[in-house]
């Protein structure tokens, strides 16, 4: 008897754009259904959102494909943070601050406190993204998510778990797709903190992909009994909360449900050892005849668990990038008095131009990460779904920090990077972990990809598959009359688009007042992007129906994009800073990624303002890291 998980068939009108493609590319009825049913997932997702918002409205996906680049659409608002939220948020900073000073934030295991929990609940962290109606401070995602790398300077695992909890853990699936019922049950708990959430989507067999989900939860009266193992679940230990995907008749649903405070023969943890996420609980669960009320499922009005898990993921990725932009903020805090501090032949490092262009470097990371935020929050905010722009803050955050930690950080500070009680050395598998959170960054390249092209692909090349399938044609031969005839019908919208689009005069954006560089690299992003347009559909007219193989050419072209995008929305945000030192910062990040883009070596003019930057930041004028206690410096030596 086979073992595979049975996923319900789509009627031929209900097929997706995804399992179409691979059906006509070849692939087998599994491998098309499987994809098509993630594909499915995210169509429902959209749907969510008004047409405005939705991924083919987007800045990120306009920006390609419509004749000029929406350049006001990458401008953030200011943030602007009710009184009483802004309470919390420093309440909460406070609380923690005092129990580092204290030494009092961790327990004997390395575990946040229950001490430090309980404050924090006092102070309304846990409902900082919870309705005013439930007893939370509804608070804008604007003012959240730079808010945690506010808080991530103070302790990064307390940011992370912020996010746990309101973006992928219980708060954002009850407040989204819960009844009346269901919300009055958990949201008042959500938001005191007497039910701290995660969301338990991973299972041994299922990662990136979620069709091999094989939890179940069958209904038994008013009871759902569900059995299944989880794994790689943060944020869990006994009596917390947690948003269950399982397959209930064979298609997945999210249930809402409290763990029981002590393990039994219905439920038990699965421990293990994991280097990253320390300081928090990671572990499996098992359920065994596990119940849970009827009344605890979610009944999203569109789509289904797959629905659920999708539409969280966008502030969980966000809030990544958010956190590392915090943690980079200690990282260049702590490199700092190292640099004044170690000598070499009778000179500070601090002095040497390796060391001021890593410092220099590492903030732009930081305004670069600042920028992403607070547009990608921005958008959230303004109802965008943010599907493209999220993908783009997530992957930029983790590999920004992951270089800075490698490259600047371990590299500055050297052989001492390794003892035990340095920040590289303690925590080097937090700084890399985040590659993998919220979906691994290549992965998430290609899913960047499949955003971009798949309204242009439905609109022009669906049709001439669908054309020469219905015609028994593999492969066509234009020599071939019939053959030749038949394109022409179907493939006459796209050479029209086609033409236009080479023809047609380029439009210039309309950017804001900006200094002369930053200007200059706004509009390198935007001819760049705009030129994209013919090379994103140049490849999927090469490759056909095998594009779903080339994951380096999607992936390498999605980057690309991204860096573009990334540009783009430093440059602008960097025009409204008042700050000389943060617009110093984004340029020569923006540079560095032109740099990287273009394949061209860094000129005598970068190197001397990338050297002069670092210098101005030895001497404290990068103020954002202002407060951030530096780590001791360990074996100390006599210097004279």
């Amino acid at each position: 008897m086979s073992t595979e998980t049975p996923i319900s068939s789509d009627s031929p009108e209900e097929t997706s754009f995804a399992e179409t493609a691979l059906k006509l590319g070849g692939k087998s009825d599994d491998e098309a259904r499987r994809t098509g049913a993630i594909d499915k997932a995210d169509d429902q997702v959209e749907a969510l959102f008004a047409p405005q918002y939705q991924t083919i409205s987007s800045p990120a996906h306009r920006a390609v494909w419509d004749r000029g680049v929406p350049a006001a659409e990458f401008v953030s608002a200011p943030v602007k943070t009710p009184a009483d939220v802004q309470k919390v948020m420093d309440s909460s900073v406070a609380v923690v601050q005092r129990h580092c000073r204290e030494q009092s934030l961790l327990d004997e295991a390395g575990k946040i406190t229950n001490a430090a929990l309980e404050e924090l609940s006092g102070a309304g962290y846990w409902g900082l993204l919870v309705d005013k109606e439930y007893g939370g401070s509804g608070a804008p995602f604007s003012s959240f998510a730079p808010f945690l790398s506010r808080m991530a300077m103070a302790d990064p695992t307390v940011a992370g778990l912020a996010s746990v909890h309101g973006c992928i853990g219980a708060v954002d699936p009850v407040r989204t797709f819960g009844n009346a019922e269901q919300k009055q049950k958990f949201l008042p708990g959500l938001a005191d903190g007497s039910r701290l959430s995660a969301f338990a989507l991973t299972e041994p067999c299922a990662g990136s992909d979620l069709t091999q989900l094989r939890t179940t939860a069958r209904l038994e009266g008013d009871e759902y009994v569900v059995n299944g193992e989880k794994l790689f679940i943060t944020n869990v230990v006994g009596g917390r909360t947690i948003g269950l995907v399982c397959l209930v008749d064979e298609k997945p649903a999210v249930l809402i449900t409290d763990l029981p405070q002590q393990e039994n023969e219905h439920f038990q943890f699965r421990s293990y050892g994991l280097w990253a996420l320390k300081h928090t609980y990671n572990q499996g669960m098992i359920f065994r005849d596990f119940r849970v009320p009827a009344e605890n499922l979610l009944t999203p009005i569109r789509g289904d668990g797959l629905t659920v898990a999708y539409h969280g993921l966008n502030l969980g990725r966000i809030s990544l990038c958010a956190n590392a932009a915090g943690v980079m903020r200690v990282m260049l805090a702590s490199m700092i008095p190292w640099t004044k501090f170690r000598v070499t032949y009778s000179e500070p490092i601090a002095r040497r131009e390796l060391v001021q262009r890593r410092l220099a470097e590492l903030a732009g990371l930081i305004v670069a990460c600042d920028s992403l935020v607070a547009w990608c929050a921005d958008l959230i905010d303004r109802g965008y779904r943010g599907e493209m722009e999220c993908i783009i803050a997530k992957i930029f955050g983790s590999e920004a920090q992951k270089h800075a930690a490698i490259e600047y950080f371990m590299k500055t500070h050297g052989g001492r990077s390794f003892l035990h009680g340095h920040l590289f050395g303690d925590h080097v598998h937090e700084y890399l972990a985040p590659c993998i959170y919220e979906g691994e960054g290549e992965m998430l390249g290609m899913a960047f990809f499949k955003s971009l092209v798949k309204h242009h692909g439905k609109t022009y090349f669906e049709p001439v598959g669908k054309a020469l399938q219905a015609a028994g044609i593999k492969k066509p031969n234009p020599l071939n009359p019939a053959h030749a005839v038949m394109l022409m019908r179907v493939a006459r919208p796209y050479m029209m688009w086609l033409t236009a689009r080479k023809l047609l005069p380029t439009v210039s954006p309309q950017l804001p007042g900006m200094t002369k560089p930053l200007r200059e690299h706004a509009e390198f992003a935007c001819d760049r992007l705009q030129r994209m347009a013919l090379e994103v559909s140049g490849t999927m007219s090469k490759f056909q129906l095998s594009l779903a193989d080339r994951q380096c050419r999607m992936a390498e072209i999605s980057q690309r994009c991204q860096d573009l995008i990334t540009v783009l929305c430093t440059s602008l945000y960097a025009a409204r800073q008042q700050d000389e030192i943060v617009r110093e910062s984004a340029d020569i990040a923006c540079q560095c990624l032109i740099q990287k883009y273009t394949g061209r070596r860094p000129s005598n003019r970068y190197f001397r303002q990338v050297t002069e930057l670092g210098q101005a930041i030895v001497e404290g004028q990068f103020k954002s890291i202002a407060g951030v206690h530096p780590d001791e410096i360990l074996m100390h030596y006599e210097t004279s």
